[in-house]
């Protein structure tokens, strides 16, 4: 892993579109999607649903960083 972000397209209510993210962050989106039991446009189109003004990568970003965040507080308490 390079640390360079890498394109990949999804699918968005049937839109295709090209996010751009590190591969770590890929691989955490992914076991995200997985362990929701949904695929990875499925998770997508919700995390674009609810981004507001932030960038669809952003927002995927911070949607894995808070759900580790979560996770580790869970783990703690």
């Amino acid at each position: 892993m390079n640390g360079r972000p890498e394109k990949h397209s999804l699918t968005l209510r049937g839109h295709r579109t090209s996010v751009s993210l590190e591969a770590e962050f890929w691989e955490a989106f992914r076991a995200l999607a997985r362990a929701r039991d949904q695929g990875i446009n499925e998770l997508a189109t919700e995390i674009d649903e609810s981004r507001g003004n932030r960038g669809l990568a952003s927002a995927i970003r911070v949607t894995v960083l808070r759900t580790l965040q979560e996770d580790a507080r869970a783990t703690r308490d």
